[in-house]
């Protein structure tokens, strides 16, 4: 008898232990401003900035309703893709002229699905290039904007 009370407060106390700790680790999922490099989950607030190197450029982004977010991106990578996309901002699939982006901040823009799609801009002007074969200029100015 004493042996069969003593299994079941185990039992108890080993499924308080494993509802705690999911618990934790459900909220450690939620935060979305440090997460792996490439994540499509994470949002950055306006007027963040982003990164670490010796580079730096300005990103808006401009969504669907014109509503638009300033970002300053710090980084040592060669190109503008591969700074956006090693901080999460950006993800995108690999076609025949390049990464075609897809989401940018938490934001899905594809042209297949809605007709619309991320437009890249340089220095205010459509780029010549895309955005993972521009590379970066320091103090530059680029832009991803939502059109149809």
């Amino acid at each position: 008898m004493k042996k069969t009370g003593m299994k079941r407060w185990l039992r108890i106390f080993l499924c308080v232990v494993l509802i705690a700790a999911m618990a934790l680790a459900a909220v450690g999922c939620t935060d979305k401003t440090e997460s792996a490099p490439g994540d499509a989950s994470i949002t950055y607030t306006d007027g963040s900035e982003l990164g670490q190197g010796e580079k730096a450029f300005a990103l808006t982004v401009t969504e669907q309703d014109g509503k638009e977010s300033h970002f300053t991106v710090h980084t040592d990578d060669a190109t503008v893709g591969e700074a956006l996309l090693d901080l999460g901002l950006i993800q995108g699939e690999q076609g025949d002229y390049g990464l075609y982006v897809k989401t940018v901040n938490g934001i899905t823009a594809d042209y297949d699905t809605d007709g619309v799609y991320w437009a890249f801009y340089v220095n205010g002007e459509y780029a010549a290039t895309g955005v993972d074969t521009t590379a970066i200029t320091d103090g530059a100015d680029y832009a991803l904007k939502v059109e149809k």
